[in-house]
């Protein structure tokens, strides 16, 4: 008898060995790596299952013994701060505990290392339970009830010491990972304190405080500091977490039947106690006025799977509208803002209807059988809180969805409305019999806005109708759920298109044009998104510009034929100045800048271009002693240079540049600055190259980015735009790319590359750099522009110590570069503060009245 060794079979046994491989992979890792939390993950299912734990938890004797509590503490079991995070409530909580400990607190181990990871949990699990067994006594000063549970309740659970251990870790990780880590980790625990509220929830919420306070004593700071403003991109994230959270809260408190936290009282937006319907008739039949009978009547409309879910969309439709903040939907920001001023105008409505406007006693609320004053008013401030945040943000969420999607929007939720009351009054009129009083037509359209309201919403109106069958149920409860669902479908699918942009053709066009034609070093960044086109009559050339505050200020040299750069300049000033412009060429060559002169316009030189001439460099000699150096380097470390394009590199790749990059940017504690310094945005482009770092593992230590120079429709060299280090990797990182570039590309046949210039930084500016280098600007021909040049060094020297510009030039004069200088030009000297003005504005855009301040405390704190 013979076997048949099938592919199939071997394809079977392949991915089972792989499967297996793995596994023992992670068990080498843990063993190895985070021994810690493999003995306290294996000690905390030996227990749970030692001591019958694993399916409900601890029993009643055995959680007063080993569970942290005031009556613990109080009996002198001075041991339950520790002894509490090894058992868990239930098999949920042991499954979600073990998520934890492999998810967190294993990398965790690795980063922090066994010891400092053993501190950190103690320390943060100790001090967290005391500090919510503090508050359970404080608590019941405000808010008698919730004080009360705290304090007769008792906590089990590993999820303290790792929430704190992870904040304690975040002082030593980069700006991009903790921020996003100390944000996001806050949000959810304040939410899980304010809305759950139980003694577990309240020690986590402590414990992610002490974490982030001694953090820096037990794993120090990063060496790129403490500050956490950010990108324009991160903003939106960090926002679109809060509002996320502050959806999510209601929710939990509804789906918790052990909610307790002073924010619990949402819940009855939620839930309602079922009455059956003989049990609602034989009250009413005594007496229809009896609170008994409308009590059960509310109730009996408002409780159920339907009305539980219709309560549930519209913290579900924010949490969509938090991925349109996310993506910096100027439609999200504005429902987002509606939406929390329709809460608050409810909260101050419930407010002032219980307890200052006249209410009849026999009057029955929703929800909370003896409310207070404190109870009914705490609600109100979580919608002023995020509607506080979003005015705050507001610059952040400037993106506008294309043409007619918002008109479109509106056409479907219309038809949408028409097609749900068509079929709830049809199919009301079919199962009128279902319902406890037979409808008409008339009543049914009257009732079916009610059937798009969450029920909380409804309790000072009594219901038309109840349904009785199956039939009449459907229609009552699930109409407005599927409104809901359909509508936020529909809202998420309008956050997917593409953004607006000013003119895809014009912008398509241009592009051919330098595709085909001739350009400077920078004239591929006129094809980035936030510029205008002008074209000349000859179709021949065009100029990239942006009008701001008046000024048309272009990017660049004109693009076209060298002997047609007079024409298009000429035309491209009479275009600006026939619309009120004033024109102002930036960043041009000294080709522009000789045209310019010659038509009696001033000018300035604003930086200055690093050229590396390819055909015979080798770095030798003493005075690329670091190039080579970072070259050797990096051959003995492992580390390769390699081409990528970045929209279609892998996954794992991209998301390590966007990490470095993001981390890069947010420690320069002001935005990202654009204009003639391109980002991830333009990163993201076929036609531009990568460069990246990158050692055996697969680990991006660093990425460069260049820019395609085009002449006659040929490539004949790269600009070098962005420039990205990781902050705790491979140093030499940035000199080690632009070698290997310029050595990469002479192999290809290049011309030269440049290496851009620095705004606002020049040799003749620089006194780090060799007087016999120095390529000093002529003297201007007027005092507005002897001024302004001294202005500008000023300036310059002001932004040094926050963006870098002169250390970049510094840097790049490690390749021993031909220097070309850049220059502003302008028609009219007089109009230089307006052009300074627009030139600011360009390269920070989103920059705000705090960050202002900001920028200046961070120049003269340096």
């Amino acid at each position: 008898m013979t076997i048949d060794s099938s592919p199939g079979t071997e394809e079977s046994t392949s991915r089972a060995r792989a499967v297996a491989q793995k596994a023992a992979d992670i068990v080498r890792f843990g063993i190895r790596d985070a021994p810690l939390t493999v003995v306290l993950l294996l000690t905390m299912w030996i227990l749970g299952a030692v001591t019958g734990s694993l399916v409900h938890g601890p029993s009643r004797d055995l959680e007063h013994a080993i569970g942290a509590g005031m009556g613990s503490i109080q009996h002198g079991r001075i041991w339950t701060p520790l002894t509490s995070a090894l058992w868990a409530g239930n098999l949920l909580g042991y499954i979600g505990a073990s998520v934890l400990l492999i998810a967190v607190a294993a990398p965790l181990e690795r980063r922090m290392g066994t010891v400092k990871l053993a501190i950190a949990g103690a320390s943060t699990q100790i001090l967290g339970v005391l500090l919510g067994l503090g508050w359970a006594s404080f608590a019941k000063v405000f808010d008698s009830n919730w004080g009360f549970r705290l304090h007769v309740g008792s906590a089990v659970g590993a999820s303290a010491w790792i929430v704190g251990a992870a904040m304690a870790a975040s002082s030593n990780m980069g700006t991009l990972w903790r921020r996003r880590i100390r944000v996001g980790t806050l949000a959810l625990t304040i939410t899980l304190a304010l809305f759950s509220g139980q003694l577990q929830d309240v020690i986590r919420f402590f414990a992610a405080v002490v974490g982030l306070v001694i953090g820096q004593w037990v794993v120090g700071r990063s060496a790129r500091g403490e500050r956490i403003a950010g990108t324009q991109r991160e903003g939106r994230v960090l926002v679109a977490i809060v509002v996320a959270s502050s959806a999510i809260g209601p929710m939990i408190a509804a789906l918790s039947p052990q909610a307790v936290g002073p924010l619990a009282v949402l819940r009855d937006l939620f839930r309602g106690v079922p009455w059956t319907v003989a049990e609602v008739r034989e009250l009413c039949a005594e007496s229809a006025s009896d609170p008994d009978c409308r009590r059960g009547l509310l109730e009996l409309r408002l409780s159920g799977i339907g009305p539980t879910l219709l309560s549930l969309m519209p913290s579900i439709f924010v949490l969509v509208l938090s991925d349109g903040l996310r993506r910096g939907r100027r439609f999200a920001w504005i429902a987002t803002v509606c939406a929390q001023v329709v809460l608050l105008v409810l909260s101050i409505g419930n407010f002032v209807i219980r307890f200052v406007d006249a209410v009849d006693s026999d009057s029955l609320f929703y929800g909370i059988s003896d409310p207070n004053v404190y109870r009914t008013l705490v609600p109100f401030l979580t919608p002023l809180f995020v509607l506080i945040l979003l005015i705050s943000t507001r610059r952040y969420f400037d993106v506008a969805a294309p043409a007619k999607t918002y008109r479109r929007l509106g056409v479907a939720i219309v038809t949408l409305l028409g097609v749900l009351a068509v079929i709830y009054v049809g199919g009301g009129m079919l199962a009128r019999h279902g319902f406890d009083r037979e409808p008409t037509v008339t009543m049914l359209l009257a009732d079916f806005p009610q059937r798009l309201v969450p029920p909380v919403y409804l309790q000072l109106i009594d219901p038309r109708l109840l349904p009785v069958d199956i039939e009449s149920t459907l229609l009552f409860e699930w109409t407005g759920v599927v409104f809901w669902g359909v509508a936020a479908v529909l809202v998420f699918v309008s956050f997917l298109k593409p953004v607006k942009t000013a003119d895809p053709k014009a912008a398509e066009r241009a592009r051919s044009m330098l595709l085909a034609g001739t350009g400077s070093p920078l004239s591929w960044m006129t094809t980035w998104k936030g510029n205008t086109y002008w074209f000349s009559a000859d179709d021949s050339s065009y100029v990239a510009y942006r009008v701001i505050a008046g000024v048309a200020l272009t990017t660049g040299d004109p693009v076209g034929p060298p002997d047609r750069m007079r024409a298009a300049i000429e035309g491209f000033a009479e275009f600006a100045s026939s619309n009120g412009w004033i024109p102002c060429f930036y960043s041009v060559t000294d080709d522009a800048r000789t045209i310019t002169d010659s038509m009696g316009w001033s000018g300035l030189q604003v930086a200055e271009e690093t050229v590396l001439d390819l055909g015979g460099i080798a770095f030798t000699g003493k005075r690329f002693q670091d190039v080579r150096t970072a070259l050797n380097r990096a051959k003995k470390s492992g580390i390769t240079a390699e081409w990528i394009s970045f929209p279609h590199a892998p996954l794992a790749i991209k998301d390590q540049i966007v990490a470095i990059s993001e981390e890069w940017v947010a420690d320069k504690g002001m935005p990202e600055m654009g204009f003639t310094l391109g980002g991830l945005d333009e990163v993201d482009d076929e036609a531009v190259r990568c460069l990246i770092a990158v050692d055996q593992d697969r680990t991006v230590h660093g990425v460069t980015s260049w820019l395609p120079v085009h002449r006659d429709g040929k490539v004949v060299g790269w600009t070098l735009d962005f420039m990205r280090r990781r902050s705790e990797g491979f140093r030499p990182a940035m000199e080690f790319l632009i070698a290997s570039a310029a050595l990469k590309l002479e192999e290809e046949g290049v011309e030269f590359l440049s290496l851009s210039g620095a705004p606002l930084a020049t040799i003749a500016a620089d006194s780090t750099m060799d007087a016999a280098d120095s390529n000093a600007a002529e003297p201007e021909a007027t005092t507005f522009s002897a001024m302004m040049d001294s202005v500008l060094d000023l300036l310059g020297r002001t932004l040094e110590p926050v963006y870098g510009f002169r250390s970049l030039l510094a840097f790049k004069s490690k390749f021993q570069p031909r220097y070309v200088p850049m220059h502003m030009t302008f028609a009219d000297p007089a109009a230089l503060p307006s052009i300074g003005n627009a030139v600011g504005r360009a390269y920070l855009p989103t920059v705000s009245i705090g960050q202002g301040f900001k920028l200046v405390r961070t120049i003269l704190g340096r």
